[in-house]
């Protein structure tokens, strides 16, 4: 097989062979093959497509680089659920315990953050003596036990694509709906669940920026999904503000308990129920959305979510008493933010609170950097709500001295009306596998 010829096929929209592909990845991951080839066929790939089998076969090949985590040993279906990054998304910390406490096996291996988007691996640190390092044995051990555990990869998997995505970063060929959805999925079913739901972001702070692609996308990662024998569904969901109120590690653990408990902020709730919805009828807990939200609400009300989010932090060696007292959590010191106009939130650009968070000291510039799990921002306003001149829109939380530069950058991001706005829409659209 001839590399050159590969990727003089695929310039000419040809359709690339199973073993045309592995061929690629194999060569490209054992370094027989050199960067500059691979950056041609890449852009070969950005301009002509692939379509599902080319996607779904540059998947396969991705896992079978590495390592796959076999979670048989893990009692009934587990769940998963993977988002495509946004700003204040705190869904896993509310998403894990309700639908732990329904009784089916959540199991996820989560990130750190980098940029404006947050980790969840960041936030659970947050609490004091919680480990994200659980070994492969006492990660299924602890989901056997309470249905519940989240941890850090420990494992090898899919080499191929951590080598691809680099040189995606570096060549402009990371925006192909083929190159992002084998890249989410080789991972995602290489960490063995049995279902899964997608959260793909659109808008101002995501990488989507229109429903359109959103919606592409979303039919390719299901399609992968279920080639692959995973139950697999998409939610496109709104990234125009922040989800919540809270941006930042330490503030979104806050919110997360505040809503396991009822208390929290509308959009995060409903979301957070929206995906568990779904993640019970892909496991086939449920069988109608109706029967579903009924048994979550009485999860919530009852506060059996809640009270498994407490036994999750405990089994993995945190301090519940920050669950039981949230002000217990160290927060950098506050400084507020006054409205200096009348009228209407409008807009608030997500990226740029983003952005503004991780200026704060809430996020990493690179993978090295420090962080302040004490930092972020708290949005006393979102669009739709009515807001006075002199009145508080939002609180910094930092160690930084340039605060008044950030004051500047986090008013930049409201945009406000004379007249009254209507709230953004939060679930725009869900994807799942024709029958």
């Amino acid at each position: 097989m001839n590399t050159y010829e590969i990727i003089e096929k695929k310039k000419n929209g040809l359709k690339l062979t199973p073993e045309e592909i592995k061929y690629i990845v194999d060569g490209y991951t054992n370094g027989s093959i050199p960067d500059y080839q691979v950056s041609a066929l890449l852009m070969a790939i950005c301009l002509k497509g692939m379509d599902v089998d080319e996607t779904f076969n540059l998947t396969k090949s991705m896992i079978e680089s590495g390592d796959t985590i076999d979670l048989t040993k893990i009692e009934g279906k587990k769940v998963d659920k993977h988002s495509t990054g946004g700003v204040g998304d705190t869904t896993t910390l509310v998403l894990g315990p309700l639908v732990a406490s329904c009784g089916i096996p959540f199991a996820k291996m989560s990130g750190r953050g980098l940029g404006h988007t947050g980790g969840t691996l960041d936030k659970l640190e947050s609490i004091p003596g919680l480990s994200i390092d659980l070994g492969i044995e006492e990660f299924i051990d602890n989901t056997n036990k309470i249905k519940l555990a989240i941890c850090g990869q420990t494992t090898d998997v899919t080499p191929a694509d951590k080598k691809i995505y680099a040189l995606r970063d570096t060549t402009a060929t990371v925006n192909n709906v083929s190159l992002i959805s084998s890249s989410i999925m080789s991972k995602k079913i290489a960490v063995g669940a049995d279902c899964l739901v997608l959260d793909v972001k659109v808008g101002s702070g995501a990488f989507m920026k229109t429903v359109e692609d959103a919606v592409e996308l979303s039919e390719m990662m299901v399609s992968l999904g279920e080639k692959a024998g995973k139950n697999t569904q998409a939610v496109i969901t709104n990234m125009n503000q922040p989800l919540g109120r809270a941006v930042g590690n330490s503030l979104e653990v806050i919110e997360a308990i505040n809503t396991l408990k009822g208390q929290g902020p509308e959009d995060l709730y409903e979301l957070s129920m929206e995906l568990a919805e779904k993640l019970l009828l892909v496991s086939g807990h449920s069988q109608t959305e109706e029967e579903a939200r009924k048994v979550l609400e009485e999860k919530i009300s009852s506060g059996k979510a809640y009270e498994k989010f407490k036994e999750f932090v405990a089994l993995q060696g945190g301090d519940v008493s920050y669950v039981e007292n949230v002000d217990k959590f160290d927060l950098s010191p506050m400084f507020e933010l006054f409205s200096e106009v009348d009228g209407y939130v409008q807009g608030i650009d997500a990226l740029g609170i983003g952005e503004a968070s991780k200026n704060l000291g809430a996020g990493r510039e690179t993978k090295e950097s420090e962080l302040d799990l004490g930092a972020g921002i708290l949005l006393n306003k979102k669009i739709g709500d009515k807001v006075s001149k002199g009145e508080l829109i939002a609180t910094l939380y930092t160690k930084k001295d340039n605060v008044e530069e950030i004051k500047e950058q986090i008013l930049k991001a409201f945009k406000f009306s004379d007249n009254k706005v209507e709230k953004d829409q939060l679930i725009l659209k869900v994807i799942k596998h024709e029958q």
